[in-house]
């Protein structure tokens, strides 16, 4: 798959899809970097104006730290009178050009980069100038993964990853057929993955709501309860799982474990609008850059939902991303 995914077919398919649903205008432009590698960007609203700016950074180098993530360098807020534009880095440790051969990328770094631009599309399209709600600041948060995930779900469309292909050597586009058996493949283990991040969940729920320290139970004596309930695969009993689930004690989601899932609900839901309408229709991406990724924290993030949707959240179109429903 790799062959078919090179840097700049993937980033020119990127910010053709995001040009296209915000009628954004996304061009180089030159500013000082910390590294050769990183590039940056102009981001434009259709007339020109500036909208903010945005720094890549893509590839693995020593002595950057591991993973992907989008941060800001500077937010959107009004200053003596003035708006000052936002600013994001967005960066991953992708492998870099080999051989002066471009980056090669697999599906899954394609699906990191989009989540990663989805975070920084939140920060940078807000149009609140108050720093405390603007961009991703004040965005409840087990909402603040809905337009990172929600970018996702375009990297499993023909008609958008067709257009962000080119083998390394031939220059052809991804085969259809080749297409085909990635998304057959996309919910291998769907329902083992759901259940087992609802037993995270839940354990981290009744953590915090109902389980009394000193008490008669240990942790582990509520994790084992959860999983009888929940769980297919139950670990042996000298397992000491929650010893190490540092997401709830030193990653911030103490009692928020659950808006993992929930972020994923609310992305599905979203996107059914598009799957609805028409992937690439711009009518739709006006309504979500409106009423979702403009508004920032500047509202509850159920009312913005609810007014992009037309209706609350519903779960059927997580389940049936996932397989587990009919389409």
């Amino acid at each position: 798959m790799k062959q078919y995914f090179p840097e700049h077919k993937v980033l020119e398919g990127m910010f053709r899809l995001v040009q296209t649903l915000y009628g954004i205008r996304i061009e180089p432009d030159r500013a000082e970097t910390w590294h050769p590698d990183v590039r940056f960007f102009r981001i434009a609203d259709a007339d020109g104006a500036l909208v903010g700016h945005l720094y890549v950074d893509l590839y693995a180098r020593e002595t950057k730290r591991g993973g992907a993530w989008m941060d800001e360098a500077m937010a959107r807020r009004r200053r003596h009178g003035a708006v000052q534009p936002p600013a994001a880095y967005l960066v991953c440790n992708f492998p870099g050009p080999v051989n002066g051969k471009p980056a090669l990328f697999t599906h899954d770094d394609v699906l990191t980069l989009f989540h990663e631009f989805g975070h920084g599309l939140h920060h940078l399209l807000t149009r609140v100038d108050y720093l405390g709600a603007s961009g991703i600041h004040g965005v409840e948060w087990d909402a603040v993964e809905l337009p990172s995930q929600f970018m996702e779900n375009f990297c499993w469309e023909w008609e958008v990853l067709e257009h962000m292909t080119a083998h390394a050597d031939t220059g052809a586009p991804l085969p259809r057929e080749l297409f085909d058996k990635l998304v057959a493949a996309k919910n291998f283990q769907a329902g083992m993955q759901m259940v087992r991040q609802l037993e995270f969940a839940l354990f981290d729920m009744r953590l915090h709501h109902d389980f009394a320290p000193g008490g008669a139970r240990t942790p582990l004596d509520l994790l084992d309860e959860v999983r009888r309930k929940v769980a297919v695969v139950v670990p042996p009993a000298y397992n000491r799982f929650p010893n190490g689930f540092s997401h709830i004690f030193g990653g911030g989601y103490a009692a928020g474990y659950y808006s993992y899932k929930w972020a994923e609900v609310l992305s599905a839901d979203a996107y059914s609008l598009f799957e609805e309408r028409g992937v690439l229709d711009p009518a739709s991406g006006r309504r979500f850059r409106d009423e979702i990724l403009a508004v920032g924290g500047s509202r509850p993030a159920m009312e913005s939902f609810t007014l992009f949707r037309g209706r609350a959240p519903e779960v059927d179109a997580l389940l049936r991303h996932n397989g587990m429903m009919s389409a």
